[in-house]
């Protein structure tokens, strides 16, 4: 089932990218693997994948030791500060940075370790009350103010578009956080780089892809349904 639903994700990425001129290798897919066990991972792993998304610092850091050490991990879900100082050093990139606190605990915890931290700056492009993410007018100050750690290097944008029965109602907000990037890459702020725009889950990262997503989120497109009571074996 796994291989069936990652050849069919990877197809309809190749051809999203085709449809807006883009080139496959332009867009990362990450398996977003939370609830999974190790033993699903470890089938996508074998089958080429090594980019994985985390929600939860406990459940990204229980696999991480156990699984071979050249997956990236990306942690997309809601980060608390007393969490940090258990995923610095394990991680490829943190796609929720959302205040300067959270930043500030980042750059805090990698000075300690001595290493340099990739961030993603979580923006709720649609304004939705019950999302996590700054509103796109709060963005640019942020990252002026980020800019200048040591220690953290901000990468791109990030959104959790709402969920929709039709995908194309969320191309709006996949076009805004795209216009969002290239308007603060054109002020060259030093430390900062607008590369990646990471957009688009099981549902809608056809759309978000055509609309210049880097990366995609897809967990139930792959997995399949999560189940919540199983435990991380």
């Amino acid at each position: 089932m796994l291989e069936k639903n990652l050849k069919s994700i990877q197809d309809k990425v190749k051809d999203a990218c085709k449809r807006s001129g883009r080139h496959p290798e332009d867009v990362t897919l990450i398996a977003v693997s939370k609830t999974k066990p190790v033993s699903m991972l470890q089938e996508i792993y074998d089958l080429g994948i090594r980019q994985f998304g985390e929600n939860k610092v406990q459940e990204l850091t229980d696999k991480y030791e156990k699984l071979p050490k050249d997956i990236s991990w990306h942690m997309i879900g809601h980060l608390q500060r007393n969490k940090v100082k258990y995923l610095i050093g394990k991680t490829t990139l943190i796609h929720s940075v959302d205040s300067l606190r959270l930043a500030e605990a980042i750059e805090a915890e990698a000075a300690k370790k001595n290493c340099l931290v990739d961030v993603l700056i979580e923006v709720n492009v649609a304004g939705e009350e019950s999302k996590f993410g700054i509103s796109p007018e709060e963005v640019l100050p942020l990252v002026e103010q980020i800019a200048r750690f040591r220690h953290i290097k901000i990468k791109g944008l990030m959104t959790i578009a709402p969920f929709v029965e039709n995908p194309e109602e969320n191309r709006i907000h996949f076009a805004n956080l795209r216009k969002l990037s290239v308007d603060i890459a054109a002020k060259n702020i030093d430390n900062v780089s607008m590369r990646i725009l990471s957009m688009g889950m099981t549902n809608d990262y056809e759309v978000a892809i055509e609309e210049g997503a880097t990366m995609v989120r897809v967990g139930t497109g792959i997995f399949g349904e999560r189940n919540y009571n199983i435990t991380n074996e």
